[in-house]
């Protein structure tokens, strides 16, 4: 587990701009069984979470489409929570990054860290762009 003092920052970046931060596994549970779709980002404390992953989370979101919520579970800090969000992400396996979206509370698609590291954060927004005009 990593300290509360170093991942706020980290956590921040993604609740500032509305998503909603889950603790628990009920909170993951309640969280996907709401109709409509729901962009879930795994988040971490890696180098490609802060370049990559949560810029390309948040300039995804200034697309016309756009899930109607908004949550994050992170690595590391919140393992019930993350570990329910992963267990919702099969056949894919664990990864952090990453990003799901769900749709009335089916997995759609999916954006694992081998598809976000060493990509630049506009390649993650428009992955996530396209699929929010299929699914959203």
């Amino acid at each position: 587990m990593y300290p509360q003092e170093l991942v706020k920052p980290m956590q921040e970046e993604l609740t500032s701009i509305g998503f909603e931060e889950l603790k628990s596994k009920s909170d993951v549970s309640n969280a996907l069984a709401k109709s409509g779709t729901t962009l879930v980002v795994v988040n971490s404390v890696c180098g490609c979470a802060a370049a990559n992953a949560r810029p390309g989370a948040k300039q995804s979101l200034g697309h016309s489409k756009k899930p109607d919520h908004l949550v994050t579970v992170f690595a590391g800090v919140d393992k019930e929570a993350t570990d329910e969000a992963r267990a919702q992400m099969v056949p894919f396996p664990p990864s952090s990054p990453s990003m799901a979206l769900f749709k009335d509370g089916e997995l759609v698609h999916m954006l694992e860290r081998h598809h976000i590291e060493g990509r630049p954060a506009e390649m993650i927004a428009d992955n996530l762009k396209s699929a929010y005009d299929e699914h959203c």
